[in-house]
């Protein structure tokens, strides 16, 4: 018995001596302290702000990594407002890289600012953006439910207005088709009347041939007009029945 006990205490040790050795490397292998961290936040904060207000940004943008840095801060400052001031830091220390999350506060609103340093220190990527309240977002989120069920609805009815207007097609095409049908008629009593109109005309025309005709039987002393063929009527140079 008295040997277990022995052996559990020296196993004891042992990982307590290896968790100590795992402290001290982690402590040893951090690239800066929290409060370095937090000085270089600071000061990579203060330095963007002032590059933005003096316009010194415009010869960044090339560079794609400062050119994304300060757009994503102006555009988040444009949402919540004017800078005030840093709030609270949260600081990830590691043997390759350090990354510091700085609340800030603005006008409007608040935010964070994430950055990310490389193992020589040097900025790898800062990002910029609102951090939005339990209520903001419920209150997103009640809008966009609204705005998908309006849009829903609206799809909807629209499908609605389409089934029921195929009802009413055919009757458009049954109203064209009776003004059609009534039209016809119409246009061949014209035809007829104008048939009529001219055959008028003709008869009048053979009135008027068969009264020449008798005119130059009796001028010519003959009982009856069988013997005379009117070929064409033509008007005289001369008037001759105004001599008679």
């Amino acid at each position: 018995m008295k040997k277990v006990l022995i052996v559990l205490g020296m196993l004891t040790c042992l990982f307590g001596l290896t968790a100590c050795g795992n402290k001290e490397e982690q402590e040893t292998t951090a690239l800066v302290t929290e409060e370095e961290a937090i000085e270089i936040a600071d000061q990579i904060v203060s330095d963007i702000t002032e590059m933005i207000a003096q316009g010194m940004d415009a010869y960044y943008e090339s560079d794609a990594t400062f050119s994304a840095i300060f757009s994503s801060w102006k555009n988040t400052i444009e949402e919540i407002g004017e800078f005030k001031g840093a709030t609270g830091y949260e600081v990830k220390s590691g043997s390759d890289q350090v990354e510091i999350i700085v609340s800030i506060a603005c006008e409007n609103g608040n935010g964070k600012v994430d950055i990310v340093l490389d193992e020589n220190l040097q900025i790898s990527s800062v990002t910029t953006e609102a951090t939005k309240t339990f209520g903001e977002l419920m209150k997103g989120a009640a809008l966009n439910m609204v705005l998908g069920m309006g849009t829903v609805f609206a799809v909807l009815i629209l499908i609605i207005f389409i089934i029921s207007a195929f009802s009413v097609i055919p009757k458009i095409e049954a109203s064209m088709s009776k003004k059609k049908a009534e039209k016809a008629p119409q246009a061949a009593a014209e035809k007829a009347v104008v048939q009529v109109e001219r055959n008028e005309e003709l008869s009048d025309d053979l009135e008027l041939v068969a009264v020449i005709a008798a005119a130059i039987a009796a001028s010519e002393g003959a009982a009856s007009t069988d013997g005379f063929v009117v070929r064409s009527i033509k008007r005289a140079s001369t008037n001759k029945w105004q001599r008679a």
